[in-house]
């Protein structure tokens, strides 16, 4: 099992930049995919974005062009680079990754967008 430690969240006005980046150990980070979730209170946890073990990317609509997955399999660490962002962005972000039927998270970092 890959565990998880997610860093970067905190307060910022909207508009504003932040950068998460998700530490995972083990050895099987390199052909894992590896995904950030959010959910925000009273709703439930959704998919932002995802990156796969061969690089290629995935995207919520909503986040499109704002958000930017990438990873560093020489670090076990995967990034998400959120710009624009917006109060609706508010939540907590969670990184998971996936390998087979093994799927494992973190603990959450909070990301608020307030001014």
């Amino acid at each position: 099992q890959v565990q998880l430690v997610e860093l970067g969240g905190g307060l910022v006005q909207p508009g504003g930049s932040l950068r998460l980046s998700c530490a995972a150990s083990g050895s099987i980070f390199s052909i894992s995919d590896m995904g950030w979730y959010r959910q925000a209170p009273g709703k439930q946890r959704e998919l932002v974005a995802s990156i796969s073990s061969r690089f290629s990317t995935n995207y919520a609509n909503s986040v499109k062009g704002r958000f930017t997955i990438s990873r560093d399999n020489a670090k076990n660490t995967v990034y998400l680079q959120m710009n624009s962002l917006k109060p609706e962005d508010t939540a907590v972000y969670y990184c998971n990754a996936a390998l087979g039927s093994l799927t494992s998270w973190g603990q959450g970092t909070q990301v608020t967008v307030s001014s």
